[in-house]
Formats: C-alpha cells, sequence, structure tokens
C-alpha cells in the first residue's frame, strides 16, 4: 500500500514536471513566433522607410540634376549672347571727303546729278575724283553747267557722251568737240583732264581753273553757285 502511493506521487511528481516543460516548450514557441513578427513588421517598417527616404532622395537628386541642367542652359546662353555680340563687328566710318564716306559722298552728287542723262553716276564720279585728286563738287559743278542736265541734258551730253564741253578728236558729229562711246568714257576722260591738266598743276579752285577752261568771265560765279548748291544738299 505503501509502495503504490510512493509510486503514485512519482507518477504524479513526473506527471507535473512534464506539464511545466510542455508549457515552457509552448511559451517559448510563442514567444518567438512573436519576435518573429515583430522583427518583420520592424523590418517592413524600416525598408517603407528606406524606400521612402530612397524616392525623396531620388526626387531631390532629380531635381538638383535639374537646376544644375538649368543653370548650365541659363549660363550657355549667356554665353552664346554675349559671343553673339562680340561677333558683331561695327566697321569703322571712313570719311573720304567733306566729312563724307564714300556712299554718303555718292548719295550727296547724286542728288545733284538731276533726272536725266547722268542721273545715278555719283559712285562713279565720287571714285575717280578721289582716285586723281580732284575736287568731286567742282567736277560735278562743271558737268551741271557744261551740260545743263540739272534740267535737260544737251544733245552733246546725248548724243556724244561729252559731259565737260571738251574739244579733241574724235568729232562730235565731225564738230571740234570731242566725242566718247560711252557715258562712262565720257565722264572718267572728263575727271581725267581736271587732273593732268588743272589740279596736277596746281590750278585747284573754281577761280584759277576758270580762265583756262572757259572765255566767259562769268563761269567761275556760275561754277561757285553750282558748287554751294551741292555743299548745302
Amino acid at each position: 500500500m505503501r509502495r503504490l502511493k510512493i509510486t503514485a506521487a512519482l507518477i504524479f511528481v513526473v506527471g507535473v514536471l512534464l506539464l511545466s516543460a510542455g508549457i515552457a516548450l509552448y511559451s517559448e514557441e510563442s514567444i518567438e513566433k512573436i519576435s518573429s513578427t515583430k522583427i518583420g513588421e520592424i523590418n517592413t517598417k524600416n525598408i517603407s522607410a528606406s524606400a521612402s527616404m530612397a524616392f525623396k532622395n531620388n526626387d531631390n537628386s532629380s531635381s538638383t540634376k535639374e537646376d544644375s541642367h538649368n543653370s548650365s542652359n541659363n549660363i550657355l546662353t549667356e554665353i552664346n549672347m554675349k559671343t553673339s555680340k562680340a561677333s558683331v563687328i561695327i566697321p569703322p566710318r571712313v570719311e573720304v571727303f567733306d566729312s563724307l564716306t564714300m556712299e554718303e559722298l555718292a548719295e550727296k552728287l547724286n542728288r545733284n546729278l538731276g533726272n536725266d542723262y547722268i542721273a545715278g553716276k555719283g559712285y562713279l564720279i565720287a571714285t575717280e575724283c578721289l582716285a586723281r585728286g580732284v575736287d568731286p563738287y567742282i567736277a560735278v559743278a562743271i558737268m551741271l553747267h557744261e551740260t545743263g542736265c540739272k534740267s535737260t541734258c544737251s544733245s552733246l551730253a546725248r548724243t556724244c557722251n561729252n559731259v565737260g564741253g571738251q574739244k579733241g578728236s574724235p568729232g562730235c558729229n565731225g564738230g571740234s568737240y570731242k566725242a566718247f562711246a560711252t557715258l562712262d568714257e565720257g565722264i572718267i576722260g572728263f575727271i581725267s583732264n581736271l587732273e593732268n591738266n588743272y589740279f596736277k598743276v596746281g590750278l585747284t579752285t573754281i577761280d584759277t581753273i576758270g580762265p583756262r577752261y572757259a572765255e566767259s568771265t562769268t563761269w567761275p560765279q556760275k561754277i561757285h553757285w553750282y558748287v554751294d548748291q551741292i555743299r548745302a544738299s
């Protein structure tokens, strides 16, 4: 009987121990599951946070790149504008006569050549006169007086291209006044005559040219009048 009691007690104790062990194992398993779940949640949160930060950083990086790109574009635009401005070279003003450029002088002469036969020859007259050392105002004044082209050019100018009343051969229509094949030849021949027979020998003013160029004593006065008109135009 006593042995039975002892055996029952031992079985009870063993049962309690086994039950305790089972509870402990269950608790440990639960703890592991809970811990694993918590860690998973924490990791998920960390991953989400990292992804969010990465996304924000990527946005910031894109924004920075865009700002940098825009800044580069602005700098390039500014450089291009400066280069464009620097590449525009304005040539210096070159005055050739009476504070005028060649173009201005030619236009001034054209304004005085009328609308008839010698109209528009200002540039040819200007270049020839300056190349030969002849005053272009005096040359045009003599042409206007000798040809009448301020209104209507004479037949000598129209028929034989003689713009200065020059004499010589070949004669125009067999006369004593010289004939030229073209108007340009007539203008160049006239200016060449002023160069060689007047300006080169020191006759460079209207008053010194007059006595040799024409018999009329009023000729210088008339040429002065034309020159004043040309200069004022």
